[in-house]
């Protein structure tokens, strides 16, 4: 039995791993979470990915099944994730903006980076 049979996908201790990437990404990970928060956010980057993987397993798998949705399914579903797109865009300036006025405006990227 391997590491990933005895394991839950976030269970289990922590290993090192070695992977490539552009240097431009790395530096605007870092600048965005620093050093310490590398780790972190590429796990949860991991994370979403396999979500996103297993929805497209899933809708494939339906589409064999019942096949593929109407035209104007697919149009309604493309207005609600450009919806959520636009609420999550919305959600993330108001916390960017209760950030800068709680920092006084001063320094709050500095902060966010460190």
């Amino acid at each position: 039995m391997d590491a990933t049979e005895q394991h839950g996908k976030d269970e289990g201790p922590a290993q090192k791993v070695s992977v490539s990437m552009p240097a431009g990404r790395i530096a605007a990970v870092k600048a965005r979470v620093g050093a310490r928060g590398f780790s972190a956010y590429v796990s949860a980057a991991v994370e979403r990915q396999i979500q996103r993987d297993l929805l497209e397993e899933l809708l494939q798998a339906k589409e064999e099944e019942i096949g593929q949705p109407s035209a104007e399914v697919r149009e309604w579903a493309a207005e609600i994730f450009q919806e959520a797109e636009a609420l999550a865009a919305h959600e993330h300036a108001a916390e960017d903006a209760q950030e800068y006025r709680e920092d006084g405006g001063t320094g709050w990227r500095a902060r966010r980076a460190g």
